[in-house]
């Protein structure tokens, strides 16, 4: 199995809902953070691609036919052109409202995560994102609205930028089925979009979150 649908969104941009309409769409098994953490040889390896390691893509993504969200859509250029004939994804959002929504998720659960979780698969999990996520990509400065809000929008042009157009859709999925289905040429299922990972059931995963969030 190769993968046939790549993402290269940030997280908390409908990340984990269009991994549930891929695999409804047939492009699935879908790799997302979720799938990192229930496999603890992959948060090593993840680990080690944070230091700046080679990963071997063939192996990581062995079994899947999409990938979507962080750690993998950090390194979306390299799995662009590792996989040519893969589509890419963007998810978009409104960049105030992705910045609440991370500011209240993926900024508390990494930085202190890391340290409190009780799951040592997910201290490792969390301080591999934090590394990516808040090290590399946000330079410490996540915290930082004005500067985390013109990263992502950096990274948005630079994905258009580099992408053919003909093989990218930027989509935000509160657009629902429509511009995925045409883009991938496939037929509109009849139930509604999925809806999965709000802020709220992501703090609800995670009690150490809830303490601060009141």
């Amino acid at each position: 199995m190769t993968l046939k649908v790549l993402g290269a969104g940030f997280g908390r941009t409908g990340t984990h809902s269009l991994k549930l309409a891929l695999e409804q769409l047939g492009f699935g098994p879908c790799h997302h953070m979720y799938e990192v953490r229930q496999r603890p040889e992959q948060v090593e390896s993840w680990l080690a691609a944070a230091r700046g390691e080679s990963l071997n893509w063939g192996e990581v993504f062995d079994g899947f036919a999409s990938q979507v969200d962080w750690p993998a859509s950090y390194f979306w250029k390299d799995l662009s052109a590792f996989y040519p004939d893969a589509k890419v994804i963007l998810t978009d959002r409104d960049p105030q409202s992705w910045y609440k929504s991370i500011s209240r998720t993926i900024l508390p659960a990494t930085e202190i995560g890391r340290h409190e979780d009780p799951d040592p698969t997910n201290r490792k999990a969390s301080e591999m994102i934090y590394q990516i996520a808040l090290e590399n990509i946000f330079k410490g400065r996540l915290g930082d609205e004005d500067f985390a809000i013109s990263t992502m929008l950096a990274h948005r042009q630079h994905v258009i930028d580099t992408i053919p157009a003909e093989r990218l859709l930027v989509l935000n999925t509160a657009d629902g089925w429509a511009p995925l289905c045409d883009f991938l040429k496939v037929e509109q299922p009849d139930e509604p979009f999925p809806r999965s990972n709000s802020a709220k059931e992501f703090i609800a995963r995670k009690p150490y979150l809830a303490k601060i969030d009141d």
